[in-house]
C-alpha cells in the first residue's frame, strides 16, 4: 500500500499558472523567461505557506527545463515537467539545484562551503541554482562571506532566498537581488481551490464549511489545506465519501459560531447584563477556552468595526474596498453588518479596544474566566458613559441672548469664578459658564475691585462673544474683608513683616485704615506688561545714584527681572569718558545668567531717556561693592503690593516703634 500523501503536497503546484493568489510575481518570472533577463540573486517575502518555496522550486525547473521555449514540448516559458531535469526538480533529488535549510546551515563554515562549491560549473543542467530557505536565519557574518559572490557571481549560478522576515536580511544582500513581496491568498482563492480539491478527492462538504476552512487558514493555503486533511479524518462517511459539516469543524478547530458573539453584542445593545453573563458562561462550562474565545471575539469585532466604516448593510453584497477587508463568507458578513447597525463606530472602536486589552491580559492572568467575564460587561457599563465630547458641549453651553440682556460697550464688574471658595452654593449652582472660560477669565490679567475702593474694573465681558475687556466708569464701593487682618505684634522686638496681598482683594487687609489713606490711593494697578515708568528728572544735575535707583525701578517693574533689578542695586556706578560701567557683585558666569539680555535692553531703554542718554552702558563682573556705602532703601514699583505696604502707615509706623524690616511681601494678587 502507497504511503498516502497529505494534500499540501499532493495538490502543490508545478507550474507558473497553477499558483493562485500570486499573479504579480507570476507574471513578472514568466516574462523574464520569455526576455532572457535572468537574474543572479532572488528574495521571495511574505507570510507562511503561500507559495514562496513552490515558486523558488518552479523557476528552477523553468531555468534548467532541457526544452526550448517556443518548442513543441515547451511552447510557453512554463516548465514542461517531462524531461529528466524537471522531474527530478519535482522530486527532490537534482545535482545542480540544492536547496539549504537556512534555519540549521546558518553559520560561517557552512556558507564558505557553498561559496567554494558555487565556483565550479554545473554537472549537467545550465544552471547551478540554491534555493535558501528561510534565509533571514543566517548570521550576519555568514551573510557578509556570500556578499561578494551575490555581487559578481558566476553566470552559471542562481540563488533564491525564501523568507518570512525579509527586514532580517541585511540591506547589502537585499540590494544585489531582485525582491519580490508575496501577498496573503485572498479567501475567495482559497474557498475555489478548496472546491476542486475537494470535487477531485470525492469529499462532500458545502461552501460554509469551506469558507470556514478558509478563514481558519488565515491567508494561507498550506494552513487551509492542512485543517482540510485533519476535517477529513474526523468527518462521518457517508456512501463511501468523507462528509464535512461546519459544526465539526468547529469543534475540531476550536471555535464556536458566530452566531453567539452577534447575541452577546444584542445583549450588550439591550444594557442586559445577566444575558452576556449566561451565554458566555455556558460557553465557558462546555469546556471552551477564555482566550480562544476572546481572540474569536475580538476577530468579529473588527469585522463588526470595518463594516461600519465601509457603509455596508445588511442585505447588500459586499464590493469594492468591503470584500478586500471582510475576507469572511458573505453569511459572516451579513452578521458582522447586523452587529454594526446596533452602535455607533465610536462604540464598536471602544468593544475592540476593551477586548484587545482582555485577550492580552489573559495570557498572564490565574483566573481567566473573570477576567473574561469582567471584559465582556466593561462593554456594557461603557455604553452608559456619556462622551467627553458631549459632556464639554454641555458645560459649555450658553443661553441665548435676549434684548434685555444684549451685551452693552461697557461690561458689568466681574463676578467670582463659579468654583471659587468665596462663592456661594447658590451662586454656583446658576453658573451657566464652560469651565474652561471661567479658567481663561481667571488668568485674564485684571485688576480685581473687590474690596479696593477707587480702583477701575478691568473686566471680561462674559456676554460678549468676541470676549473683548471693558472699564467700568465709576469706582466701586468698598466691601468689607474677611481675610485675617494685619495685626502688629505687641512685643517690642524687631521682627519681620510679612504682607499678604488677599487673592481678592488687591491690596494688604489693615484694621480701620485712615481716611487719608482712601484718597491717596491709585486709581489703577498696572499690570506688569505695561509698568508704570519711574519719573526720571530730566534736569542735568541727575547724580548717577539717582540714575542707579532710576534703572533698579525699570527692572523692579517688569516680572522676572528682580533679581537683577536688586543686583542693580548693589552695583557700583562709575563714570568713564563716555561709558556707564556698572561694577557688579556677580561673577563673569552668573553676570549674563542674571541680567540677561532682556534685562540690559531694558537698561539701554531707560538710560536712553534720561540726560545720561549720550553714555554707552559697560557691565562689569566680579567686584563687590564698596565697603561701607550705605544702602539707599529699594524702591519699589509703583501701585505694586511692596509699593502699597510701603506707604501703609499703620507699616511705617511698626518699622518706627519696632525697629522691624520688610522681609518678605507675598503678592497673591492675580497676574
Amino acid at each position: 500500500m502507497a504511503a498516502y500523501q497529505v494534500l499540501a503536497r499532493k495538490y502543490r503546484p508545478l507550474s507558473f499558472s497553477d499558483v493562485i493568489g500570486q499573479d504579480h510575481v507570476t507574471r513578472t518570472l514568466i516574462n523574464a523567461l520569455g526576455q532572457g533577463r535572468i537574474a543572479h540573486g532572488y528574495i521571495f517575502s511574505g507570510h507562511r505557506g503561500i507559495g514562496k518555496t513552490t515558486i523558488a522550486r518552479i523557476l528552477a525547473s523553468a531555468l534548467n527545463c532541457r526544452n526550448i521555449i517556443g518548442s513543441t514540448e515547451r511552447p510557453t516559458p512554463e516548465p514542461c515537467n517531462q524531461c529528466e531535469s524537471c522531474l527530478e526538480i519535482r522530486q527532490g533529488n537534482a545535482v545542480d539545484v540544492i536547496e539549504i535549510d537556512a534555519a540549521t546551515n546558518r553559520g560561517i563554515d557552512e556558507i564558505r562551503e557553498l561559496r567554494d562549491a558555487a565556483r565550479y560549473r554545473p554537472s549537467r543542467d545550465k544552471y547551478k541554482i540554491y534555493i535558501l530557505d528561510e534565509a533571514h536565519q543566517i548570521t550576519d557574518a555568514a551573510f557578509n562571506a556570500l556578499l561578494k559572490t551575490l555581487e559578481e557571481p558566476p553566470d552559471h549560478i542562481v540563488f533564491m532566498m525564501a523568507t518570512t522576515q525579509p527586514e532580517d536580511i541585511p540591506q547589502t544582500i537585499r540590494s544585489r537581488c531582485q525582491h519580490f513581496s508575496f501577498h496573503a491568498v485572498k479567501l475567495d482563492d482559497i474557498v475555489g481551490q478548496l472546491r476542486t480539491i475537494a470535487t477531485a478527492e470525492h469529499i462532500l462538504a458545502d461552501d460554509t464549511t469551506l469558507s470556514l476552512l478558509a478563514e481558519a487558514g488565515d491567508g494561507s493555503m498550506r494552513d487551509a489545506l492542512s485543517i482540510m486533511d485533519q476535517a477529513i479524518a474526523s468527518a462521518p462517511v457517508v456512501d463511501g465519501q468523507p462528509a464535512l459539516a461546519a459544526d465539526q469543524v468547529r469543534e475540531l478547530m476550536g471555535t464556536v459560531s458566530n452566531v453567539i458573539y452577534e447575541q452577546i453584542l444584542e445583549a450588550v445593545h439591550a444594557n442586559n447584563s445577566a444575558d452576556v453573563l449566561t451565554i458566555i458562561g455556558r460557553l465557558l462550562d462546555a469546556g471552551n477556552g477564555a482566550p480562544q474565545l476572546a481572540r474569536q471575539f475580538v476577530r468579529y469585532l473588527r469585522n463588526c468595526v470595518v463594516a461600519k466604516i465601509t457603509g455596508f448593510i445588511p442585505g447588500a453584497d459586499a464590493t469594492g474596498v468591503t470584500a478586500d477587508l471582510l475576507q469572511i463568507s458573505a453569511e459572516e458578513r451579513q452578521r458582522a453588518a447586523r452587529s454594526a447597525t446596533l452602535f455607533t463606530e465610536e462604540e464598536l472602536s471602544r468593544f475592540l479596544s476593551i477586548m484587545l486589552r482582555t485577550f492580552d491580559e489573559l495570557g498572564y492572568r490565574q483566573e481567566q474566566r473573570f477576567h473574561f467575564e469582567l471584559g465582556l460587561l466593561k462593554l456594557v457599563h461603557v455604553q452608559r458613559l456619556v462622551p467627553i465630547e458631549e459632556l464639554l458641549s454641555q458645560l459649555g453651553a450658553k443661553p441665548t441672548n435676549t434684548p434685555s440682556t444684549k451685551p452693552s460697550s461697557i461690561s458689568a464688574p466681574r463676578e467670582p469664578v463659579a468654583n471659587s471658595p468665596f462663592v456661594t452654593s447658590s451662586a454656583r449652582a446658576t453658573t451657566t459658564e464652560s469651565p474652561f472660560a471661567s479658567d481663561a477669565s481667571r488668568k485674564t490679567p485684571v485688576a480685581s475691585s473687590l474690596g479696593n475702593p477707587g480702583l477701575a474694573s478691568e473686566t471680561w465681558d462674559r456676554t460678549s462673544t468676541t470676549g473683548s475687556l471693558a472699564l467700568a466708569p465709576e469706582p466701586i464701593a468698598p466691601a468689607p474683608s474677611t481675610r485675617p487682618q494685619l495685626v502688629v505684634p505687641p512685643v517690642a522686638v524687631a521682627e519681620p513683616i510679612v504682607i499678604v496681598a488677599d487673592p481678592i482683594i488687591t491690596e494688604p487687609s489693615i484694621v480701620n485704615p485712615p481716611a487719608e489713606t482712601l484718597s491717596s490711593r491709585p486709581e489703577s494697578v498696572p499690570s506688569a506688561d505695561i509698568a508704570e515708568k519711574p519719573a526720571v528728572s530730566s534736569a542735568n544735575t541727575l547724580d548717577l545714584t539717582e540714575l542707579q535707583h532710576t534703572l533698579s525701578s525699570a527692572l523692579a517693574a517688569v516680572k522676572g527681572q528682580t533679581s537683577a533689578s536688586e543686583q542693580i542695586e548693589d552695583a557700583t556706578l562709575t563714570l568713564n569718558d563716555n561709558t556707564l560701567e556698572i561694577q557688579t557683585t556677580l561673577s563673569k558666569t552668573m553676570l549674563p545668567v542674571v541680567i540677561n539680555a532682556e534685562a540690559e535692553r531694558i537698561l539701554k531703554t531707560t538710560l536712553r531717556s534720561t540726560t545720561f542718554a549720550h553714555l554707552t552702558l559697560k557691565l562689569i563682573p566680579g567686584a563687590p561693592a564698596v565697603s561701607g556705602k550705605p544702602k539707599s532703601p529699594r524702591a519699589a514699583a509703583s501701585g505694586s503690593a511692596a509699593d502699597l505696604a510701603q506707604k501703609h502707615p499703620i507699616v511705617q509706623q511698626a518699622i518706627q516703634l519696632f525697629s522691624a524690616e520688610i522681609s518678605n511681601i507675598i503678592d497673591l494678587r492675580e497676574k
